[in-house]
């Protein structure tokens, strides 16, 4: 089940991102000859005006094709001027870097929306104060009242009062204390009282001293009309994050040196993928606004073969007026392609491995 909704995930994606090629290309005036849902070979196609819609074998992606794309396609064409003011190569620079980065915006925006629509349904907000969620059978939290929605506001131990503001303030006093008495200045259902409670030195495993699961966040849901500032804040956030982290990684293969965090390709999204349809439809619409973010983000890279290559090559013909020699334009996103497929293999061969073991 959780690899069909993977394929739909991936489905959904790469339509968003071809969508945003197509829809810019036709505003610009360029001919779309085909948008494709996967990669070839074509199972069944039709044409609707003058673009053809077609579903191909390979579910794995999509694509848009335009009239014209690069310089070297129309040498030899004989063409009108009407048709050749539709060509892709022969649109001003401005207009090639808008259809070249539609993709890239689209995929931002609908990270944005799914970020925005979990708003409304409510997000976990930290907070400075620390709250039980659980409290473990014939532990030293049960013996002394502690119940599941209680706040813990301050330790007192030896005259000495410390502030609990967050969970790991709780647990390393705890810990630093075991086997010796303390008071709990805790809030129960809005009495404050006082609880006398010893934690253990040797808890069984998983429970920690006191027996309790703590937590440092509240459900917060915000309304319809301030859910969009603030999942553009949070959209916005992860995106730069994402950046960071790619950065580093790119920077650890360049000096052969191991990433701190893993990286996976579609057989660890999947399984991703599963893991968030157990926790429920909120979680996979996460997982779909972290992926479509992610993309963006990658699709940008300044690398040949991506979204981000080809606008280097825009740039440089914007600022030189010079037009990109074909020949070395078409070496380097092959070679692009190449190392992206690659990697691709190196990532899912890694990913099964793990997954085997």
């Amino acid at each position: 089940m959780h690899i069909l909704i993977f394929f739909i995930i991936l489905l959904i994606l790469v339509v968003v991102h071809e969508f945003g090629h197509f829809i810019a290309a036709k505003k610009m005036g360029v001919l779309v000859e085909e948008f494709g849902f996967g990669f070839p070979p074509r199972v069944i196609g039709k044409k609707i005006g003058e673009t053809l819609y077609s579903l191909n074998l390979l579910p794995i992606g999509g694509f848009v094709k335009v009239f014209g794309e690069e310089y070297s396609d129309l040498k030899n064409k004989k063409m009108d001027d009407s048709l050749k003011g539709r060509a892709f190569a022969y649109k001003k620079p401005w207009q090639k870097a808008l259809i070249v980065i539609a993709g890239v915006v689209m995929n931002f925006l609908l990270g944005w929306i799914l970020i925005s629509y979990l708003f409304t349904q409510g997000v976990p907000t930290p907070v400075d104060r620390v709250t039980v969620e659980q409290v473990q059978p014939s532990s030293p939290a049960e013996a002394a009242g502690l119940r599941t929605g209680t706040v813990i506001q301050k330790l007192v131990k030896d005259s000495k009062t410390y502030d609990l503001t967050s969970t790991n303030d709780l647990i390393i006093l705890t810990k630093k204390f075991s086997g010796n008495p303390i008071t709990l200045i805790v809030q129960d259902g809005g009495v404050v009282k006082q609880i006398t409670i010893t934690p253990r030195k040797n808890p069984p495993q998983g429970q920690g001293p006191l027996g309790v699961s703590l937590t440092s966040f509240v459900e917060k849901k915000y309304p319809w009309y301030q859910a969009p500032w603030y999942g553009l804040k949070e959209a916005a956030n992860i995106t730069q994050h994402f950046f960071t982290e790619l950065g580093k990684i790119i920077f650890l293969f360049m000096t052969f040196q191991r990433p701190s965090v893993d990286v996976v390709g579609p057989v660890g999204i999947a399984q991703f993928t599963g893991q968030a349809v157990k926790l429920g439809n909120n979680a996979v619409i996460n997982l779909m606004a972290l992926l479509s973010l992610n993309l963006a983000v990658i699709n940008i890279l300044p690398f040949p073969a991506l979204d981000g290559g080809r606008l280097v090559f825009i740039i440089y013909e914007w600022i030189t007026k010079k037009k990109t020699n074909p020949t070395l334009e078409r070496n380097l996103n092959l070679a692009g392609i190449v190392t992206i497929l690659l990697l691709a293999v190196l990532i899912t061969a890694h990913d099964i491995m793990k997954l085997l073991k």
